[in-house]
């Protein structure tokens, strides 16, 4: 099992953050919804492992 890592970890945030508003830009809000959704789902499969998708929904519903 691999650990949630909770610290700082993406080069750029920053420029991650400005690329991520630009994908939302026009869009409406059922939309944009749907595109977290979908988002959520890509980096979910991409790290594959359940224990470290719970502990991430469980430090999500914390925050």
């Amino acid at each position: 099992m691999t650990k949630l890592n909770l610290d700082p970890n993406i080069p750029d945030p920053d420029g991650f953050y400005d690329e991520l508003l630009e994908v939302h830009q026009g869009l409406t809000k059922e939309a944009s919804d749907a595109l977290n959704a979908r988002l959520i789902l890509v980096l979910a499969n991409h790290i594959g492992d359940r224990d470290v998708l719970r502990a991430a929904l469980a430090a999500a519903k914390r925050s």
